[in-house]
């Protein structure tokens, strides 16, 4: 499944963090919101520069590389 070629439309993003998290400024975060009509896909974005664009992601994908979807 090519989850770029799905037209997703406004997405609802929650941060997660993650990191330095002593210093909030130092904080390492992502914002990720579920791809509607889809079962277990994410899209991902930089919390600190959000018009950069995003990454897909099956949730497999995300939990293999230790990221928590929930």
């Amino acid at each position: 499944m090519d989850l770029y070629a799905k037209d997703v439309g406004p997405l609802e993003f929650r941060r997660m963090c993650g990191g330095n998290q002593q210093e909030e400024e130092m904080d390492t975060c992502v914002e990720i919101a579920p791809i509607p009509g889809v079962t277990d896909a994410f899209a991902l974005r930089d919390s600190k520069n959000p018009d950069a664009g995003t990454l897909r992601f099956t949730g497999d994908e995300l939990r293999a590389a230790g990221v928590s979807t929930i």
